[in-house]
């Protein structure tokens, strides 16, 4: 039986490799389609000496399978945004409570203790529909600030301006979270100047605006709200890990959680640093569902682990939570 304090414990590149293994092995045991997936691959146990080996999933089997390691009961079912009858991806878990420990341990080793912020979330598009583990994260990071302004902010745009004006003058440390188009409604009717705000868009024009290039996104809202940088956080449906960027469209994983960028003529291959490919995730806070995914994404990794999101795979379904196409 795996640890799961281990999975948040990790000090070291060893440490991770050796739990990665650990975990291949209990997933491959445990998840039957996975087991299947590496079947159809000839990858066993036996074959897998580095996580370089490890076979990765693709993540359309969450749209067509149901992806568990756990034999527990399912105790929420996240699900991804979609246009209307599109097929949308379903991430069950098990364990919620290792769910909440990756999104706060996360934030913590990059922002510090959650309870220090006032947290406001513009994501009214996430609110329209249930499931959306983004709002489940939102929703708890909220309840553990410690100021009466947290809160959903939904189109209570006055209201939003008028709080960020009051908290800006008082000096306490903020944090925007919001949905990108959400964040430029915001910035088209009020202008601020903002020192001690954090902004973070989550990505997504979720149909509402024409897509813009990281770049032109990240230049109007620092002009709009007054900041030097605009901070991203990189999640999915079907990870229960997120990564950040405190600027410049480079994001940084917590140490349970790694990138790898795969070749796009040969998916069993892994490419160098700095090489363009396809993301394969590892994310060994997923212990009950699938750690390891191939997503649709394209991508670099760098040799300090940092990774930067370039655009998707033609043909690739549109996404909403997690990053903006190019």
């Amino acid at each position: 039986m795996i640890d799961i304090n281990s999975i948040f414990n990790i000090k070291n590149q060893e440490e991770f490799e050796a739990l990665a293994l650990q975990i291949f092995n209990f997933q491959f045991e445990n998840n039957n389609v996975y087991r299947s997936f590496c079947d159809l691959l000839y990858r066993h146990p036996s074959d897998v000496k580095t996580i370089k080996d490890i076979p990765y999933l693709p993540i359309q089997f969450f749209k067509s399978h149901q992806i568990l390691s756990s034999k527990d009961s399912i105790k929420v079912t996240f699900s991804s945004s979609g246009t209307t009858g599109s097929i949308t991806s379903k991430h069950h878990v098990t364990d919620l409570d290792i769910y909440k420990q990756s999104f706060i341990k996360g934030f913590y080793n990059f922002y510090g203790n959650i309870e220090d912020y006032v947290v406001l979330a513009l994501l009214p598009s996430y609110l329209e529909r249930e499931g959306s583990s983004l709002v489940y994260m939102v929703n708890d990071m909220i309840s553990r600030s410690k100021h009466k302004e947290r809160g959903f902010y939904l189109n209570n745009l006055t209201e939003l301006k008028n709080t960020l004006i009051k908290l800006n003058s008082e000096g306490k440390k903020v944090l925007l979270i919001g949905v990108s188009f959400a964040l430029l409604d915001l910035i088209e009717t009020y202008k601020f100047q903002l020192r001690n705000t954090i902004i973070m868009e989550t990505g997504g024009m979720k149909g509402r605006r024409k897509e813009l290039i990281r770049e032109e996104l990240h230049k109007q809202l620092k002009e709009g709200f007054g900041v030097d940088k605009i901070h991203s956080e990189y999640g999915m449906t079907e990870l229960l890990s997120q990564a950040y960027s405190k600027g410049n469209g480079v994001f940084n994983t917590p140490k349970w959680m790694k990138v790898l960028i795969r070749d796009t003529e040969d998916a069993l291959t892994m490419n160098f640093c700095g090489k363009a490919g396809g993301i394969n995730i590892i994310d060994l806070a997923n212990i009950n569902s699938c750690s390891f995914i191939a997503t649709q994404d394209l991508g670099r990794v760098y040799e300090n682990n940092s990774f930067e999101i370039i655009g998707r795979f033609d043909n690739s379904d549109i996404r909403g939570c997690n990053l903006m196409v190019l």
